[in-house]
């Protein structure tokens, strides 16, 4: 006999979006119910599998909502647990505890929630005994490691840790409950169910460390598959961990190499065999991309000139390869280095270098400024990071804003008019 979890966390229902909502809506709209697609995949689970329980390791919530929209999407998802007998243990971690609607939902008796004081619940299934220790946020920091308020492993049982931890810190993510995985190990638990940071880790030793990562990637940096746990538990106390794929949709970076491309047709070619090969790769329903072209082409003038036209067949190629979206288009093409070489004075760049060095000038700067900010104060909160979240981002804005604009005159110079 055996005792089966799921194990997952970070699952941020109703993150906000920001960038995608601004240019596609149906995307924006995708993307914005994933995580909620996510976690009926993740119950869908429990349910194939027959699961004894459902272990969520903080950030159910994305924090301050009182959406009850999502209150009754959850109700619904814990009755279906309920129904089948499955077993609940959730700990609240720092997005959590800005959550008002966490305080205010009842679920079933089946559903334990941790407090802000450790505890510890004996769940008996499969001939075993398994005690889960937990320890929930109480607020929304926590500086200092939470691992000396958990209790010693109960005698007998097997011992499943659920907490919330940066461990020793990651790229991207602040400090929470950091913990050594070494103190982990030496603790006793058989397993460490932990959450917070958004890429799978596991940590074999004395006992089993994962870390499941984000079950549904939110935006770019995000990218790539994105699973939950499974956890089985031997009679003679052996921990199996298998990973099971919930991501609906997959954020990719796919580059399509233009160098020397000189017909239309070519680049997109190019491109409909690089979604292609994208589309055949990613697992997920859905696979979100962000599109980048490289590469010195004869072509590169008139691909600056009418990128907005190139953007839109990239998308009609998208919709026709089926359930493949692109989030974002970038150019990073030149013209052939003969072209730029030939020892030959070009008035037409001569004419960018001026533009540049007056686009670099601290005047025009100040005015570029000024109508960006402007135009940041007129839009609504959720459209007011384009330009960055600071006084760093911005200037790094203006100098792609500034740049892009120059290559463009230079573009529709070189490759004459609108097609």
């Amino acid at each position: 006999m055996s005792f089966r979890f799921v194990h997952t966390a970070d699952i941020h229902l109703d993150s906000p979006l920001r960038s995608l909502a601004m240019r596609n809506s149906d995307l924006a709209e995708l993307v914005g119910d994933a995580s909620r697609q996510a976690f009926v995949s993740i119950v869908d689970l429990c349910l194939a599998e027959r699961v004894d329980a459902l272990v969520i390791a903080g950030d159910l919530y994305d924090g301050d909502q009182t959406s009850m929209k999502t209150a009754r999407f959850l109700a619904t998802q814990m009755m279906r647990l309920h129904q089948a007998g499955i077993r609940v243990f959730k700990i609240r971690g720092n997005h959590d505890a800005l959550s008002r609607i966490s305080k205010q939902l009842v679920f079933p008796d089946t559903v334990t929630i941790f407090g802000g004081r450790p505890q510890s619940v004996l769940q008996t299934a499969g001939g075993l005994d398994v005690a889960f220790h937990g320890l929930s946020f109480a607020s929304p920091k926590a500086p200092d490691s939470l691992l000396p308020k958990y209790s010693n492993p109960r005698e007998g049982a097997v011992n499943v840790g659920i907490m919330h931890t940066s461990l020793a810190g990651s790229p991207g993510h602040d400090d929470y409950a950091p913990c050594a995985v070494a103190d982990l190990h030496a603790h006793g638990f058989d397993y460490w169910a932990l959450g917070h940071i958004h890429v799978r880790q596991v940590h074999p030793g004395a006992s089993t460390v994962v870390m499941p990562g984000i079950p549904q990637g939110r935006d770019i940096n995000e990218a790539g598959e994105k699973s939950v746990t499974l956890v089985t538990i031997r009679d003679d106390r052996s921990v199996e961990i298998e990973e099971r794929l919930t991501s609906i949709a997959q954020f990719e970076r796919v580059t399509v190499d233009v160098t020397d491309a000189v017909e239309w047709s070519d680049v997109v070619g190019r491109v409909r065999a690089a979604l292609e090969n994208v589309r055949a790769s990613v697992r997920s329903r859905h696979a979100v991309v962000r599109l980048r072209l490289n590469g010195a082409s004869p072509l590169s003038w008139a691909l600056i000139r009418d990128r907005d036209l190139l953007l839109a067949e990239a998308e009609q190629v998208a919709e026709q390869v089926g359930e493949i979206w692109v989030e974002k288009f970038e150019l990073n093409v030149s013209p052939p280095a003969a072209e730029t070489s030939d020892g030959v004075a070009d008035p037409i760049f001569e004419l960018a270098g001026s533009m540049r060095a007056d686009a670099s000038s601290d005047a025009f700067r100040a005015e570029a400024r000024a109508l960006v900010q402007k135009m940041i104060a007129d839009l609504p909160p959720d459209g007011r990071g384009f330009a960055g979240k600071d006084e760093a981002e911005l200037e790094l804005f203006l100098d792609r804003v500034l740049a892009n604009g120059s290559d463009l005159v230079t573009a529709r110079l070189k490759a004459g008019g609108s097609q």
